[in-house]
């Protein structure tokens, strides 16, 4: 019998518990109708009076995780947690009181314009309205509407198969996601895949495994050869990073891969082994069929579109700005057209319904909001570090990554590591990006730190998330916040040791 998850679904029920809705939808107005404090007066307000938030005000955002690691487990909130809107409750609160903080402290915030200006906000209305800007409109609605987009046309398409959920098979799949993560994004190979390898191993006992290194594999460390395979590297091409010198980063990528590949078939060969019995393949039913197909036109769409359609750049080969949000109207338009066009019945064979999505955007509204004080502080302070060598900037790019989303944190880095190369001129042997010269080995190092760490935690990277609770969908038990991070710290801490020792000397 498959194993049955702690997490059961539940639907949000539009009545019962509307406390968290009003807050949330209050949220939204700010972050739209509020002043963005982009100046302060005709010139701004000198960057020199800018201050940095006290080290309390980051508790909001660790009350956050420990929420997320701790309730699901306690028994006097196990079963209010398993509703989507107890987690909207606990994200708004959090959230407000961390825009709370920036509506009354005395002090702006430090931003920077379109021309790389530095200027401070005022205080109040104006910092809140630019911090909520960035939170929201930035980061949370392009985050979600991508992940609503792929999960919407992903759940369109079914693949059966008569094939045994053996360990050469599953290896197989987790390898086809180390090869599409790069070239349609952690994300979209994710999604697609996710589904398929659940139903394949639908006859075993032992799942949790698999899943987990599918998160490793097809959601993180397969994504680190093209800008296109996750967006922290997507953000150094918008920076002025070549779009072929990921391509560099192929030997990592091929040693994580096979190692992670390799650790697994070997783990997996010891369950196969007490469960084979129970999991022989049915020679009565088709090897491989694809209903839906309708829908990989569509996911390819949204990978072109994510491509191309940046807000505030030129179209590629036009000289037409493209305008905001315009890329999220766009994968709204492709998530209806998988709805209207997928046949009937798929998505119901798939089990799917909006609540795995549902919980990733009820829970993400309080992180990308609690985060803007650990991120702001990052940002001004980063460079006091003291980082140098490239070791030392992809363990705290990773370690960052693991618990603040990977792409803010990248940035943050990546502007340190090109003040680093400005500082030590141009006699080190850089990559010249519209930041300034980043060094080529501590480039290397930011980005690996940023995509391979990404799957140190759940929320280190927006499709692990997604991946565990479409598994728990499908009635497999995941583990836990902090157990999850016990199998990352046993299987990807050596594993990174080795990409130090190896690749990152010096």
């Amino acid at each position: 019998m498959a194993e049955q998850s702690s997490f059961p679904p539940s639907a949000l029920p539009g009545r019962r518990r509307p406390g968290a809705l009003l807050p949330l939808l209050s949220l939204a107005a700010l972050a739209v109708f509020a002043p963005s404090g982009i100046a302060a007066g005709p010139e701004g307000i000198a960057p020199k009076e800018a201050r940095l938030p006290p080290l309390v005000w980051v508790s909001p955002f660790v009350a956050m995780l420990l929420c997320i690691a701790l309730l699901p487990l306690l028994p006097h909130t196990h079963h209010w947690w398993e509703s989507n809107w107890a987690k909207l409750t606990v994200a708004v609160t959090l959230a407000l009181v961390t825009a709370g903080f920036y509506l009354f402290r005395p002090f702006g915030m430090l931003h920077s314009d379109a021309l790389g200006h530095k200027h401070v906000s005022e205080p109040g209305w104006p910092t809140l309205g630019l911090m909520l800007q960035h939170a929201l409109l930035t980061d949370y609605v392009p985050f979600v509407v991508l992940l609503f987009s792929l999960y919407v046309i992903s759940g369109g398409v079914q693949v059966r198969t008569s094939a045994a959920p053996t360990p050469a098979v599953n290896t197989a799949v987790l390898a086809l996601g180390a090869a599409l993560a790069s070239f349609i994004g952690t994300t979209a190979g994710s999604m697609l895949l996710i589904r398929p390898l659940l139903e394949i191993n639908r006859p075993r006992r032992h799942v949790i495994h698999t899943v987990v290194f599918f998160i490793f594999v097809a959601s993180n460390v397969g994504g680190c050869l093209t800008p296109l395979g996750d967006p922290p590297l997507f953000l150094g091409y918008l920076r002025g990073v070549p779009f072929a010198w990921t391509f560099t980063l192929w030997p990592v990528w091929l040693t994580c891969n096979m190692a992670l590949l390799a650790t697994y078939y070997i783990l997996d060969r010891r369950a196969w082994g007490r469960e084979a019995a129970v999991s022989r393949a049915d020679p009565t039913q088709p090897r491989l069929t694809l209903h839906g197909a309708i829908n990989l036109a569509w996911l390819a769409s949204v990978v072109l579109a994510v491509a191309v359609l940046v807000g505030g750049q030129r179209l590629p080969g036009s000289h037409w700005t493209v305008p905001p949000f315009l890329r999220e109207g766009v994968l709204l338009g492709l998530a209806a057209l998988s709805w209207l066009t997928t046949p009937k019945g798929v998505r119901a064979a798939n089990g799917f319904n909006f609540t795995a999505i549902g919980e990733v955007a009820c829970l993400f509204v309080g992180i990308f909001v609690c985060m803007q004080v650990p991120m702001e502080i990052l940002k001004e302070r980063g460079g006091e570090l003291g980082l140098s060598r490239p070791w030392e900037f992809f363990w705290a790019t990773g370690l960052v990554s693991s618990f603040l989303d990977n792409a803010p944190t990248y940035a943050v880095f990546f502007e340190t590591a090109g003040v680093f190369g400005v500082e030590h001129g141009p006699a080190l042997h850089g990559v010249q990006a519209v930041d300034g010269t980043i060094p080529v080995a501590l480039l290397r190092a930011v980005s690996l730190g940023a995509v391979l760490m990404g799957a140190n935690t759940y929320i280190g990277n927006g499709p692990n998330f997604m991946v565990r609770s479409i598994a728990e969908q499908s009635g497999v038990k995941m583990p836990g916040f902090f157990a999850y991070l016990g199998y990352s710290a046993a299987v990807l801490g050596p594993l990174f040791v080795v990409v130090t020792l190896v690749f990152l000397r010096g």
